[in-house]
């Protein structure tokens, strides 16, 4: 299976050490333009992946993620690959926002 992350310099670093590619997002267009190659569209500044170069999981950092709101909610909504999961950044979580844990505990309604 094949992952990817989009994220600060240093996490995408950290997952280049254990073979998962990534690209590096500071600022929204290039966030944007990233998940639109690993998603399979064509971005602002590059063209799509062949589809079976596309990740089937796909890691934000919360940073990312909230910068992509719109995008991920409707990628989401497709029920299509990559699957997204989001991990906080090398700063912590971001605040307001829920945690893995506290969805699954919601959801469930049983506290681990």
């Amino acid at each position: 299976m094949k992952y990817a992350v989009i994220g600060e310099r240093e996490l995408v670093l950290a997952f280049a050490l254990v073979g998962v590619g990534g690209t590096v997002a500071n600022t929204r267009d290039e966030a944007v333009d990233a998940f639109a190659r690993a998603t399979g569209r064509v971005g602002l500044l590059s063209q799509a992946p062949v589809e079976g170069e596309r990740p089937k999981v796909l890691i934000l950092t919360e940073e990312v993620s909230a910068m992509l709101e719109e995008e991920v909610r409707e990628w989401q909504m497709g029920a299509e690959y990559p699957l997204i999961v989001e991990i906080p950044s090398l700063h912590g979580h971001v605040e307001g926002r829920k945690t893995l844990t506290d969805s699954i505990r919601e959801a469930i309604g049983i506290h681990v």
